[in-house]
């Protein structure tokens, strides 16, 4: 079976992150289109990248935690990451994690879940980026969580309905993408 990985990219203290995941794999694990896992960053010991060659020249890791992140990342066919926004991009954790691995992360799909003042839409465009460095496929539909509104007080997540159709689409795609995309990762040794 398919399996996705829900990655949370925040490890600030107070976080919302673990609680927009857990939003996410509820929304998900209802489906049966795939197997959905949480991977949160806090549980990955990654200090500031000190790999001394980059992962894009060789992918042979020095670090016994770089290569315990590689052997999480790489088994799964798909992501999403739950990303923060924090001064118009992406946390530095997330970057960080995501700067750590090169070929792990190819031939694979990506879709996003953004929150913030502006539903993180800043945050997600930068990601967007990078994505396509990695060879990630990067799925057209987001979720778009505004503090405003799908948080009481800011603070406890509480969706609108309308979030729930666009996750459920946003899962569609990034499904989709992860199947049409498996043919890649077998001829390649992924």
């Amino acid at each position: 079976m398919t399996r996705i990985a829900i990655i949370t990219g925040s490890t600030r203290p107070g976080r919302k992150s673990p609680d927009i995941a857990a939003w996410v794999h509820q929304v998900a694990s209802q489906r049966n289109d795939a197997d959905y896992e949480i991977v949160d960053l806090a549980d990955h010991d990654l200090p500031h990248l000190e790999e001394p060659v980059a992962a894009a020249m060789t992918g042979d890791y020095r670090h016994s935690y770089t290569r315990r992140w590689s052997e999480t990342i790489a088994a799964f066919d798909g992501y999403i990451f739950i990303t923060p926004e924090y001064n118009h991009s992406m946390p530095g954790v997330l970057k960080n994690a995501i700067d750590h691995l090169y070929t792990e992360w190819h031939d694979k799909p990506a879709g996003f879940v953004g929150y913030g003042t502006h539903g993180g839409t800043r945050a997600v465009e930068q990601l967007r980026l990078v994505m396509g460095e990695l060879h990630i496929a990067d799925v057209r539909s987001q979720v778009a969580l505004s503090l405003f509104t799908d948080f009481h007080n800011g603070t406890k997540l509480a969706p609108g309905d309308h979030q729930v159709t666009v996750l459920h689409t946003m899962l569609d795609q990034v499904t989709r993408w992860a199947n049409a995309l498996a043919p890649l990762r077998i001829s390649s040794g992924r």
